[in-house]
């Protein structure tokens, strides 16, 4: 697939990292040269703006399928998503950092009046962080939570702890509910597919998949997680703390935020209905104490500065080492050092934003429906073309690492054993190294 990319910013390093491989990248900037971290991609460079529409020209948009606009600057990708619709009829996505310009480009009202012109797209990676934090809240101990099939199928995975029952056991030796299996094992922030023989270990990161009713009894059963979060504290209130407050009151949870800004906490409590604002700062070991933050069940650092967020969680750490944190980071090599000292969860907006990226970005039946273990892992929806050859999954042979974990033919959703058989037109959900995904679709495609 031809792509087009607007903006050097790091989301868009990020994203030429993640697609240049696989796809012809072109990336357009009014830059002289791009940043150094560049050069090692293999990729074009044209110098001028996304509204440029000589310039759109010389990037060869006319054969491009897909413009992606990621400037620092709403409003000039904004603008170059409708410029590029000048020359041709492309799909474009376009990234935004402000409500109120995600509010008008997605409402209902836009499409009263559509045209060729509309931004088919629209992604604000503080809403998809917002979303990605409620599903992990919803699942206690979880460290990530993923939903397929409209939440019939659910992705958890969790970090096993000295009273782990799954500790030193061998995979094939676990038992579990039925129509749930391991697909993925993260051991010092290396990922790998396990086998029957591997053995679970302390710190290990383990990634579980199956039908939702059966990860629930595994959450409740193994990870004993039944008893529900009731009590969360939010450090920051900005737009991802003012979102995830109304989720949390929905859902039944006492929240608690404590903003530094006072106009800030004026305007959350205007508009929280049960929530309790707090005028402070998460740094402030006097008022974490008196307002008791160590005996909340999750505690939520999400301002937009990693080192005061690092700051806010290892002072509630110590206040309680078995609070669970979750806390905000701006890129996923941060998260990894940020779990290193002992974060549960390190979430980042630009992560959630380029898995739904992803989503976009399809070769035929296939697409990315999630990235897990830092983007070494990917879930990859394919559908088996019509010519496929009725076939048992033992009999597969795979070139690359891989596992089949659901196979959902019409409305049956079917959690394989090797003895199962696969048939054209099944939708598969396969569990995979990201450097392997391209051997796993040319093995069904």
């Amino acid at each position: 697939m031809d792509l087009l990319i607007y903006g050097a910013t790091d989301l868009g390093y990020m994203i030429a990292l993640s697609l240049y491989q696989e796809h012809s990248v072109t990336l357009l900037d009014n830059l002289e040269k791009l940043p150094e971290k560049f050069n090692a991609l293999d990729i074009s460079f044209i110098s001028g703006t996304g509204a440029d529409i000589d310039a759109l020209e010389q990037a060869d948009a006319g054969k491009c399928e897909l413009f992606i606009a990621c400037s620092s600057l709403d409003e000039a990708n904004i603008v170059a998503c409708w410029t590029v619709k000048k020359i041709v009829d492309i799909e474009t996505i376009c990234f935004v950092h402000t409500i109120e310009l995600y509010r008008n480009l997605v409402s209902a009202r836009q499409k009263h009046y559509h045209t060729r012109y509309d931004i088919d797209t629209v992604i604000w990676p503080e809403l998809l962080l917002t979303q990605d934090i409620f599903r992990i809240v919803s699942v206690p101990d979880a460290i990530d939570v993923e939903y397929f099939a409209e939440g019939r199928v659910k992705l958890f995975e969790y970090r096993i702890k000295g009273n782990s029952t799954l500790l030193n056991t061998r995979v094939m030796d676990c038992s579990f509910p039925p129509n749930v299996l391991i697909v993925g094992i993260t051991r010092d922030e290396t990922l790998f597919i396990p086998n029957g023989s591997s053995v679970i270990q302390e710190g290990d990161k383990v990634i579980f998949m199956g039908l939702g009713p059966a990860l629930d009894t595994l959450a409740a059963n193994i990870f004993q997680s039944s008893n529900q979060i009731k009590t969360a504290v939010l450090i920051g209130g900005g737009s991802i703390g003012f979102m995830l407050a109304r989720k949390l009151e929905e859902a039944g949870v006492r929240v608690k935020i404590i903003e530094q800004d006072e106009e800030r906490c004026i305007f959350l409590a205007d508009n929280l209905g049960k929530s309790l604002v707090l005028h402070g700062d998460g740094t402030d070991m006097d008022l974490l104490e008196e307002e008791s933050v160590a005996d909340a069940d999750v505690s939520i650092c999400i301002t937009n500065n990693d080192e005061k967020n690092l700051l806010c969680s290892l002072l509630i750490k110590q206040l309680s080492p078995e609070n669970r944190i979750i806390t905000r980071v701006s890129n996923s090599p941060t998260a990894q050092l940020f779990e290193r000292v002992g974060i549960d969860v390190a979430v980042s907006p630009r992560a959630s934003a380029l898995t739904e990226l992803h989503n976009r970005v399809q070769a035929r039946d296939t697409d990315i429906l999630a990235t897990v273990g830092g983007d070494q892992g990917e879930v990859l929806r394919l559908t088996l073309p019509e010519n496929f050859p009725d076939t048992q999954v033992m009999d597969l042979t795979f070139k690359a690492r891989a596992i089949i974990g659901v196979v959902k033919r019409g409305h049956q959703l079917i959690i394989p054993t090797g003895k199962t058989l696969l048939k054209a037109g099944d939708h598969l959900k396969i569990f995979t190294m990201a450097e392997d995904s391209k051997a796993v679709k040319e093995l069904f495609n």
